[in-house]
C-alpha cells in the first residue's frame, strides 16, 4: 500500500510502524528534509528523485510517499490487555458500517487524540483500513489499535459478560449527558446513513443521543463520534 502526505509520513516513522520504502522528493523543503533525516535515523530504505518521478508513481502529493504494508489489525483481546497495561478502565468505540474512509479516518483521528484504547470495525460492509484513512487521521492509524470481527452483535455480548458497558448512539435514547462513564464503556458509531443496526442495537445496555436543537436532526458519523467520546473524556477526567 501507498501513503502521502507530510504529517502521515512523520507518523508512521516515529511510530516505528513497519515501513518498506520511502521516496521523498530532491527539495530544500524542510519538512521533507526533515523526513529525509528521520527516515535515515530508522534505518528505513530512502530513495530522493525528482518530482516528476515521484508523481508518475502518486500525483498530486506533497512530496512525500512510502511503501507499507497492509494494516495489521489486532484482537478485541489485545485492546483490553491494552487499556490494563496502562492501569484504566477500558474506553472502546464500535463502528457499525462506517462505510466511508474519510469518516473512518477521521474518528480514529479522534480516538487517538482521546486516548481511545481501541476501535473495532466489522469484516464487511464497512470500510478497512486504507491509504485514504491513513491519510485522513493524519497518520494517527498509525498509533491505534483497530480490530476486524466477523460478528459485531457476538463482540458486543462477549465484552460485556467481561463487565464492559456498551451504549449505542442513536436518536431517540436517553441524554448522553444523564449516563455514567466512569466504568469500562464500548460506545458504539452507526453507519452513516443507516445509524446503528438494529441486532447490534439491541444488544447495547442502553441508546444514548445527542441533544439537537436546529433543524437538522442528525450529525456527521464523524462528528457524533467526536462529540460523544469526548463527553466520556471529560467525565473521566
Amino acid at each position: 500500500m501507498i501513503v502521502d502526505g507530510i504529517n502521515v509520513i512523520k507518523e508512521l516513522l516515529a511510530s516505528n510502524s513497519k515501513i518498506e520504502k520511502v521516496i521523498v522528493e530532491n527539495s530544500q523543503n524542510k519538512d521533507l528534509l526533515s523526513i529525509i533525516d528521520l527516515t535515515k535515523s530508522k534505518n528505513v530504505p530512502l530513495e530522493v528523485v525528482e518530482k516528476e518521478k515521484l508523481e508518475r508513481i502518486r500525483p498530486k502529493t506533497q512530496g512525500v510517499i512510502a511503501f507499507v504494508p497492509a494494516f495489521k489489525y489486532c484482537e478485541v483481546d489485545d485492546i483490553l490487555a491494552s487499556a490494563e497495561a496502562k492501569q484504566k478502565k477500558p474506553f472502546i468505540v464500535i463502528l457499525d458500517g462506517i462505510e466511508d474512509p474519510h469518516n473512518l479516518g477521521a474518528i480514529i483521528r479522534t480516538c487517538e487524540c482521546a486516548g481511545v484504547d481501541g476501535v473495532i470495525i466489522p469484516e464487511n460492509r464497512a470500510s478497512e483500513i486504507t491509504d485514504t484513512v491513513y491519510k485522513t487521521s493524519a497518520g494517527a492509524v498509525a498509533h491505534m489499535k483497530v480490530a476486524k470481527v466477523t460478528n459485531l452483535a457476538r463482540t458486543i455480548e462477549e465484552l460485556k459478560k467481561l463487565g464492559v458497558w456498551v451504549y449505542a448512539l442513536e436518536a431517540g435514547g436517553k441524554r448522553i449527558y444523564k449516563a455514567d462513564f466512569t466504568y469500562p464503556t464500548a460506545l458504539i458509531i452507526g453507519s452513516e446513513g443507516k445509524g446503528v443496526s438494529r441486532l447490534v442495537k439491541e444488544r447495547a445496555d442502553e441508546v444514548l443521543s445527542l441533544d439537537m436543537f436546529g433543524k437538522i436532526n442528525s450529525l456527521n458519523a464523524s462528528n457524533a463520534a467526536a462529540i460523544a467520546i469526548y463527553e466520556v473524556i471529560r467525565q473521566r477526567r
